[in-house]
C-alpha cells in the first residue's frame, strides 16, 4: 500500500470527507482493519484567501508547493490536492516534484465517459468555471463543457466562499444551486460537475433529477487505486 499525501484545509470541511472516504473504501476493498496510509497538511484558507483579495496567484501557488514538497519529505508517495481550484497549478507543481499528482479532472472525465456523457454543466468557483485549466482537461476527453451564466457564476462563487468553506448549508443556497443546475440541463447539459469539493456536501443525489458528478467522491476513490494499485 502506498502512502496518500492530502493537501487539505481548502478547506477543511471537504478535507474530513476525504480522509474519511479514503479511510472506508480501503478498509472496503482491504478487509479487516486495514485502514488508508496517509498524511493530511492542512493549510490555513486564510492565507489563500488573502493571496486571492491581492489576485496574487503566485502567493497561493508557493503555499500550495510548501504543503506539497513538506508531505513529500514526511513520506507521502501521491499528492492529493483537496480542491478543484488548485489544479490550475497542477503543472507547475509536477515539473518542481518528482512525486505524482492524482488528478481531479482527470478522475470526473473517466467517470464522465464511464456514464456515456458527452455534455457537462460545470460549477465551482469562479476560477474553475471560467479559466482554462479544468475545462480543457475535460476537452481532452472529448466533453463538452457548459458553464453559467455570469450572475450565476458570482452568486455560487459567494456562496462558496461566504458560507460553504464556513460549514454552512442553507436551503435558500440550495434552491439556488438546484435551479442553475436546472438551466444547465435545459441547455443541453446531460450531467453537472460538482467541481467544488464543498458542493456536493450542499447538493445531495436526492436534490435533483440530473446525473451530479461528485468531483470529491472520483477523487478520493483514484488515489484508493493508486495507492491500493488497483
Amino acid at each position: 500500500m502506498k502512502t496518500i499525501g492530502l493537501v487539505g484545509g481548502t478547506g477543511w470541511i471537504s478535507s474530513a470527507e476525504y480522509y474519511r472516504i479514503i479511510n472506508e473504501e480501503t478498509n472496503k476493498r482491504s478487509g479487516g482493519l486495514t485502514f488508508s496510509r496517509c498524511i493530511l497538511y492542512s493549510v490555513n484558507y486564510g492565507e489563500i484567501d488573502a493571496f486571492n483579495i491581492q489576485n496574487n496567484r503566485e502567493g497561493v501557488y508557493r503555499l500550495i508547493l510548501d504543503a506539497t514538497l513538506k508531505l513529500a519529505v514526511a513520506g507521502a508517495e501521491c499528492i492529493v490536492l483537496c480542491a478543484n481550484t488548485l489544479h490550475q497549478f497542477i503543472e507547475r507543481l509536477e515539473q518542481e516534484t518528482d512525486i505524482p499528482f492524482i488528478h481531479i479532472a482527470d478522475a470526473a472525465a473517466r467517470e464522465i465517459r464511464k456514464r456515456n456523457m458527452s455534455r457537462v454543466g460545470l460549477l465551482g468557483t469562479k476560477q474553475t468555471m471560467e479559466m482554462d485549466f479544468y475545462k480543457s482537461r475535460l476537452t481532452e476527453s472529448d466533453i463538452d463543457v457548459l458553464i453559467p451564466e455570469q450572475r450565476d457564476r458570482d452568486f455560487i462563487q459567494k456562496t462558496i466562499s461566504d458560507e460553504l468553506l464556513k460549514g454552512v448549508f442553507s436551503g435558500d443556497s440550495r434552491y439556488r444551486f438546484v435551479e442553475i443546475c436546472k438551466e444547465l440541463y435545459s441547455r443541453g447539459a446531460e450531467g453537472i460537475v460538482l467541481g467544488c469539493t464543498e458542493i456536493p456536501l450542499l447538493i445531495k443525489p436526492e436534490d435533483i433529477n440530473i446525473p451530479a458528478i461528485n468531483t470529491l467522491i472520483v477523487h478520493a476513490m483514484a488515489a484508493v487505486d493508486f495507492a491500493l494499485n488497483e
